[in-house]
């Protein structure tokens, strides 16, 4: 069942068979990253195009060491001209590529397969919690000027609203004329940010105050 379709001699037949494989799965692959993703039209139909335009360049370098080399170097020049893509991107890309692969090489039992192992494990892991952080900590920073001194004002308000607080940066700006303090806290109540925020503003003469939730590391790949 998941022996290859490819035999010695190439036909028309198979050829045929095989990209319309990659595209049928292309487009499967290219509808699964589109539930969760935000990404722009261009991406997807490159995902849904992607395991097609491998196929076809496994099919011509299969065998043809020279040809390979040369492909090798025109794909390499590929990355030059792209931008960082987040790690679902990445994970999409791969995954259309692999998919591309197994079609250009006649394993279409495998192909078909994976895109549904692989697709059905992407969306479960997508609608359940698995990978997100264990605390809801969110990120606050409080620009205060340079005659208040930060050491400690804060304390009482933390206390009575947040569960765990830590200042982890503070930065001079304006000349050095602010403080920019940065918090990591996490809240007793979700409904009382509002509230924190208004006193903290009472204390800091209203100045700037953002309050939003942690990046845990950037995405980008």
């Amino acid at each position: 069942m998941l022996n290859s379709i490819l035999s010695d001699t190439f036909t028309m037949e198979t050829f045929l068979i095989c990209m319309i494989s990659s595209v049928l799965l292309g487009a499967v692959t290219a509808w699964i990253h589109s539930l969760y993703n935000n990404s722009s039209k261009g991406f997807i139909m490159t995902i849904a195009l992607l395991p097609a335009i491998v196929q076809m360049v496994i099919m011509l370098v299969n065998g043809n060491l020279g040809t390979g080399i040369a492909v090798m170097g025109a794909f390499s020049l590929v990355r030059f001209r792209s931008i960082p893509g987040n790690a679902r991107e990445i994970n999409s890309i791969f995954m259309a590529m692999a998919v591309g692969l197994a079609t250009g090489t006649g394993y279409l039992a495998a192909a078909v397969i994976f895109v549904l192992i692989l697709g059905g494990v992407s969306m479960l892991y997508q609608v359940t919690s698995f990978g997100e952080p264990k605390r809801k900590e969110q990120e606050l920073r409080i620009t205060i000027p340079e005659g208040l001194d930060y050491t400690g004002i804060f304390d009482d308000l933390f206390s009575k609203y947040t569960r765990k607080n830590e200042l982890v940066q503070v930065k001079t700006s304006n000349m050095g004329s602010l403080y920019r303090l940065n918090y990591r806290i996490v809240l007793k109540d979700s409904i009382q940010e509002k509230t924190l925020i208004d006193e903290l503003r009472c204390r800091n003469g209203n100045l700037e105050i953002v309050c939003g939730k942690v990046n845990y590391g950037s995405e980008e790949l």
